[in-house]
């Protein structure tokens, strides 16, 4: 329509912060990784030579840890080159939600496997030494303790760093299990012990990892942020003045930190002016990548839009 006025905001945020967020990022879950893979060498040894389904269980996961490193590292490295392709203009920032649902699976797999096996020694619990349970649970506190730090600060903007995090958090709980299995095996001699600690381990994870793939089918399905009231946000996109109708808004999330919104606004107002007072009320509910379009009642009318 030749007749119709657009004018259009669109806001991003800086390339050269991302870029070296992504740098910190990737330089600390390489040291991450480097860590977690010694430790796991170190506990699947254990486990099989003194036949634990604790230290089994505990290693089991600790893989999933390492995959959901290397997997985040694939992911972030992805996000941050980005792509010069016409057919992907948001590049590869998706990959991390991708690798959420990958380690989500993951997880559930592990936790499945230990509670098959701990069904299996009911009955017929192996004897367990204590002491090695004991001292590698330890290690594997210093470990896991070191990787948490690491990672913490990174896992409420990336997901692809959260997976990581909140699996590593998991096993470190599971090596206080291990390390608590160790003390009553040496206390009492109880053979339960152990088996009770792996059933633990995996009926922790078990939700943990079910939130995790939510949250990443969440942002794959595009659903409204949770945080973002969307009926909230149109009236007050609708009491800016001038604006007598908002159609099109959609909001949705890239990956975590990068909510995304369009709007149409009809309006007689000044375009300039109206995007100004817009801008304002996305700006102030963490809406910073934004697409907004003016337009004069008459354009509104002839246009075939959604309401949604």
């Amino acid at each position: 329509m030749q007749h119709m006025r657009e004018f259009a905001y669109i806001a991003a945020m800086g390339a050269g912060h991302d870029h070296s967020h992504a740098d910190a990022r990737v330089s600390r879950m390489v040291l991450a990784a480097g860590i977690l893979s010694i430790f796991f060498v170190v506990e699947l040894t254990t486990a099989l030579a003194i036949n634990s389904i604790a230290l089994l269980a505990d290693a089991g996961h600790m893989l999933t840890d390492l995959v959901a490193m290397f997997m985040g590292l694939t992911a972030v490295l992805m996000a941050r080159r980005g792509s010069t392709s016409p057919s992907r203009t948001y590049g590869w920032h998706r990959a991390e939600v991708f690798t959420a649902v990958a380690n989500a699976v993951l997880l559930l797999g592990v936790a499945a496997f230990i509670l098959y096996e701990a069904v299996e020694r009911l009955g017929d619990a192996p004897e367990v030494p204590g002491v090695p349970l004991i001292v590698v649970a330890l290690v594997g506190l210093a470990a896991n303790a070191a990787v948490v730090l690491l990672l913490r600060s990174h896992s409420k903007s990336s997901l692809a760093v959260k997976g990581a995090y909140m699996e590593v958090l998991a096993d470190t709980l599971g090596s206080i299990g291990v390390l608590i299995a160790g003390i009553v095996t040496v206390t009492t001699g109880w053979p339960y012990a152990d088996v009770v600690v792996a059933v633990l381990v995996a009926l922790w994870v078990l939700p943990r990892a079910i939130s995790l793939a939510r949250s990443a089918l969440r942002i794959l399905s595009e659903s409204s942020p949770s945080h973002i009231d969307v009926d909230e946000l149109r009236t007050a996109l609708g009491s800016v003045e001038g604006v007598t109708e908002v159609h099109d808004l959609h909001v949705w999330t890239l990956v975590p930190g990068k909510d995304m919104v369009t709007a149409h606004l009809t309006s007689r107002r000044e375009a300039a002016l109206v995007l100004d007072d817009a801008r304002a009320v996305l700006t102030a509910r963490g809406l910073d990548h934004s697409t907004v379009q003016v337009e004069p009642p008459d354009a509104a009318a002839d246009c075939e839009c959604e309401t949604s």
